[in-house]
């Protein structure tokens, strides 16, 4: 699986991306056929506490799946993203399967 981060207006340091790589890693666990995943991660210009985003987009045979989530971290935000789309992918895995 191709595994790319891309950050806006800012540069992530190496152990934020290892740390999001470990993490979609676990999607292709549960579906092999995943062709390649982006994530995209940008900082919210919202006054609250809650302003990082991240995005996580999976390329799979005939389809596309995404996620996005705001929370505190890039971590907490990466790992909800993820675990969307597990859900994503689960159904993917029935409708298929």
């Amino acid at each position: 699986m191709d595994f790319k981060v891309n950050t806006v207006h800012f540069t992530a340091d190496k152990e934020l991306v290892e740390f999001i790589h470990e993490k979609v890693k676990k999607l292709e666990l549960m579906y092999d056929q995943i062709i390649s995943s982006e994530v995209y991660l940008r900082l919210d210009k919202s006054d609250t506490n809650e302003n990082k985003i991240a995005e996580v987009k999976l390329l799979i045979p005939g389809n596309e799946l995404f996620a996005k989530k705001q929370c505190k971290s890039f971590e907490e935000a990466a790992d909800s993203a993820v675990q969307a789309l597990k859900k994503q992918v689960s159904r993917q895995k029935d409708k298929y399967a």
